[in-house]
């Protein structure tokens, strides 16, 4: 076989990000509490940048940076408690540390064996958020006696359920939402026809009671309408999630840290945009802003001018990509408040009409992936409220319509909130309330946005 060797020509087109753009894009990406700690890390990492007390912004700071850089591309399991430290068996959860600082409190009061108290420790240790146990006695007991090397007594494990099973808030250690509900109606007192009506339906008909066939448990329990009203009324006073009580303080927390990044004022029915900057004014240091006088002499000259110039071209860079992303959420809020405009003015949802991340970057000029960097996690502040820009991101339902995904589901949620709840409307009836009212919609787009706001089929919206 005779061999040949060629040589061909090929051209390949290839786009690469420079730093800056790649910087650029990170800060984009990031929430405003994101950036306030990447600015406080640049300034403890780089001596030529620093921060300038009592600084009034100027209005046209972030103008200057308004144009985008040109690309397109974006650029062991746990282990078990016990290891390590025999002595204490509790598993490690920040998930529920409010809710396990709150039972672990209440087993040191108890006077129960140390070894029981161990026991109840692990198993609290593996509960979740809402209180649930989600994992058997005999698998934690298999992981204390591997990081112990002693065999557990599926008695005393046992005993250490049941003393978790009757700490406080009730419901705590439960296994599932039916035996949730039994450890709280066996604390009530005193013990009324309604409540034990309350408790032989869950413990007896629970497959009724989820299923709503209040006809069929009336007749199998053999009471009437007035016993079984009360006793759903004590059923829908139980708490499902028992633990979340506990930790609801910490979601509180968390809401409360949102921080918007832009605030839209409507005034004369002009919209107008602004930047909210908790940021301090960032400037070179001046032993940083000025070239050498001279020319180097010596290696050690050489390489001091050289780490004076690449820190002060990196805090230039910094201080530039931090203004780009300013200008670049100030110019895509304007974009979404021209189109969102009726929102802005009136806080009303329903008026929020169809818009896709499309639009705003033909408005801009921006590229998709830029869009969507600069509305994601960021929040706008209204004398309305603070909104998350991708809420104002709706499809219609149809192409030709002019309706938003937002006005149908208020819509929807009326007609639901309308209707007789001891014969709620099925997906096909909320369609034909719909369609009389003016909006053309499909039955499945019904059922997609019905499951989107969160209501339950007709059959568990009803009551009697």
């Amino acid at each position: 076989m005779k061999e040949s060797l060629d040589i061909q020509q090929s051209q390949q087109l290839s786009q690469r990000l420079s730093p800056r753009q790649v910087q650029y894009a990170l800060l984009l990406e990031m929430t405003a509490p994101e950036v306030e700690e990447e600015v406080l890390r640049q300034l403890d990492d780089n001596p030529a940048l620093e921060a300038v007390e009592d600084h009034e912004p100027q209005a046209d700071e972030y103008e200057a940076q308004a144009s985008e850089p040109d690309y397109d591309d974006d650029p062991a399991d746990r282990m078990p408690a016990g290891h390590g430290d025999a002595a204490s068996w509790q598993t490690q959860d920040d998930s529920g540390s409010d809710l396990t600082s709150y039972l672990t409190e209440q087993i040191g009061q108890t006077l129960v064996d140390g070894d029981i108290k161990r026991l109840a420790l692990y198993i609290i240790g593996n509960l979740d958020p809402n209180g649930y146990l989600t994992r058997t006695l005999a698998s934690m007991a298999d992981d204390i006696a591997i990081a112990t090397g002693r065999e557990v007594d599926m008695a005393d494990m046992r005993k250490a359920f049941a003393l978790v099973r009757d700490l406080d808030p009730a419901g705590v250690g439960a296994v599932d939402l039916r035996d949730c509900m039994l450890l709280q109606l066996d604390r009530r007192q005193p013990l009324t026809l309604e409540l034990k009506a309350a408790r032989e339906i869950v413990a007896d008909y629970f497959d009724l009671l989820s299923k709503k066939h209040y006809e069929r448990l009336a007749a199998q329990m053999g009471i009437d309408s007035d016993t079984l009203a009360d006793a759903l009324d004590i059923i829908r006073s139980l708490n499902p999630k028992p633990g979340s009580a506990m930790t609801q303080s910490s979601t509180d927390m968390r809401l409360a840290q949102i921080t918007p990044d832009v605030a839209v004022e409507c005034q004369d029915g002009r919209v107008a945009v602004s930047l909210v900057s908790h940021l301090p004014h960032l400037q070179i240091e001046k032993s940083f802003d000025m070239d050498a006088a001279e020319a180097p002499r010596n290696k050690r000259e050489r390489e001091a001018q050289a780490f004076v110039k690449l820190k002060r071209d990196d805090a230039e860079a910094f201080i530039a990509a931090l203004r780009q992303r300013g200008a670049t959420l100030v110019s895509v809020t304007e974009a979404i408040a021209r189109r969102q405009a009726d929102f802005f003015a009136t806080g009303d949802t329903a008026r929020l009409r169809p818009m896709i991340l499309k639009d705003i970057a033909a408005d801009t000029g921006y590229d998709l992936s830029t869009i969507s960097r600069a509305t994601a996690g960021k929040y706008v502040a209204t004398e309305l409220g603070v909104y998350p820009l991708k809420m104002f991101f709706n499809e219609a339902p149809t192409d030709d319509a002019d309706t938003s995904s937002h006005e149908m589901m208020q819509a929807i949620k009326d007609i639901v909130d309308a209707e007789d709840k001891r014969h709620p409307l099925s997906d096909l009836a909320i369609e034909q309330a719909m369609r009389a009212k003016g909006y053309q919609i499909a039955r499945r787009t019904i059922t997609k946005y019905r499951e989107k706001m969160g209501i339950p089929v007709g059959r568990l919206r009803k009551t009697i």
